[in-house]
């Protein structure tokens, strides 16, 4: 039982638990819900949201602005590990036909979504466009737990699923730094998050390492690790951060600048991979002490934006849904057989072209990002709720895969497999 328990505690049951606490919140009282949401913590504050020429620093700005920014520090560690450390996982042929796979999740919703929303009309279109993005997304955790149900732990499916929604993450987090800016542009203010990187970088981690050059002991960076340990980086951290929100670039993402700065293993083991909770670079040690604040960061952004009214449900509702359930599969189908079979790239061994249609029913499900993106992409009124109702909803296409499973006739391979699995033919 406690297996168990830990198994489903890691994968978010407290973001599950706030969106259900929101969505029966929103519909008994709305109201209430509202202002619970909008809880003003500190008005004429230096940061928080721009309005009447001064900030407000709101309970949801707190939480989406400034707490989600250390999920996405965790997203773009994953990320950043498995682009450039020895053996990672987006590295090399074997990244291949996932990447391609990515592309194809990311083209197949954003045509299937606007190609309906044109269907529908110019005023339709006209409303939802912005949102084109909300459907592109794979919420990890949710996709992997699910996978793991489908195929079974040791399914090579199942690592290139991890594969292709760590890739989805990246361009995702490109998307919103790109296309969903939080306010007016002024590209300066980044400067300030370029001398934070650099500063930080040098001054904690390279220099150190100079200094150390030919001496097996490594004072200087061992009195670094252990009497600064993880303070310069958050110092940086909180400078890089207030450039991004004075930029006028999202905030959340403004961590992600200095997670490539701090000191990380010298090969990647791959995503999840239980061999990193053995490591001790402080790049691991820092996501690991994070793991627990951001299950309840998590349930808070759970519980502030999963509140909509089922009467809610709109245009962008179902078209959020037809992105995600129709879109991901047939985008990902295309695009990982072009790359596995005429561009020659191959599959991973013990999986087939059709797993590829199960991989796109599992990676449907956007919840996390697709809310967070959803808020993003509309002001607040009902085209961001109707929006929002369609995250909610893709949890739908985990059942679609569990069907998609069985008439596919998956083969579940409980036993866990080698990274080398992963190995393209």
């Amino acid at each position: 039982m406690t297996r168990v328990w830990n198994f489903v505690s890691n994968y978010s049951l407290l973001l599950i638990a706030g969106a259900l606490i929101a969505l029966v919140w929103a519909n008994i009282d709305f109201d209430s819900y509202h202002h619970f949401q909008e809880f003003v913590i500190w008005d004429h504050a230096p940061i928080g949201h721009y309005h009447h020429g001064h900030r407000t620093l709101t309970l949801h700005y707190l939480v989406n602005d400034i707490l989600m920014a250390f999920f996405f520090a965790i997203a773009a560690k994953e990320v950043w590990e498995a682009v450039i450390l020895k053996n990672g996982s987006l590295r090399g042929k074997k990244a291949a036909t996932p990447l391609f796979a990515t592309a194809g999740g990311m083209i197949g919703p954003i045509s299937v979504y606007l190609g309906l929303a044109l269907l529908l009309g110019s005023d339709t279109f006209d409303a939802v466009a912005n949102g084109w993005a909300v459907p592109t997304a794979t919420d990890i955790a949710f996709s992997y737990l699910v996978g793991r149900l489908v195929f079974g732990a040791g399914h090579p499916a199942v690592r290139f699923l991890l594969l292709l929604a760590i890739a989805d993450d990246a361009a995702g987090l490109i998307i919103l730094a790109i296309f969903y800016p939080s306010g007016d542009l002024a590209p300066v203010w980044l400067l300030l998050s370029v001398f934070a990187a650099v500063g930080v970088f040098v001054l904690a981690n390279w220099l150190p390492r100079r200094m150390d050059r030919g001496k097996q002991d490594r004072p200087t960076s061992t009195w670094v690790r252990k009497t600064l340990n993880f303070w310069p980086y958050l110092i940086a951290a909180c400078l890089s951060w207030y450039g991004f929100m004075m930029s006028g670039l999202h905030p959340a993402l403004g961590l992600l600048p200095i997670v490539p700065t701090i000191p990380h293993a010298d090969r990647d083991f791959g995503i999840f991979a239980q061999a990193e909770t053995h490591m001790t670079d402080l790049l691991n040690q820092i996501e690991h002490a994070l793991k627990a604040p951001v299950e309840v960061v998590l349930f808070f952004f759970g519980l502030l934006n999963a509140g909509v009214a089922f009467s809610s449900m709109g245009d962008a509702t179902w078209l959020v849904l037809a992105g995600l359930i129709i879109g991901k599969p047939v985008g990902i189908l295309i695009f990982g057989w072009f790359a596995a079979r005429p561009l020659g790239l191959g599959i991973p061994e013990g999986m087939r072209i059709v797993d590829l249609i199960v991989i796109g029913f599992v990676a449907a499900i956007g919840f996390t990002v697709s809310l967070f993106v959803a808020a993003v992409a509309f002001d607040a009124g009902p085209v961001q709720d109707a929006a929002k109702m369609g995250a909610l909803f893709s949890f739908g296409a985990a059942i679609l895969s569990i069907i998609a499973g069985k008439v596919l006739r998956v083969q579940k391979q409980e036993i866990e497999q080698a990274p080398s699995a992963v190995a393209a033919e």
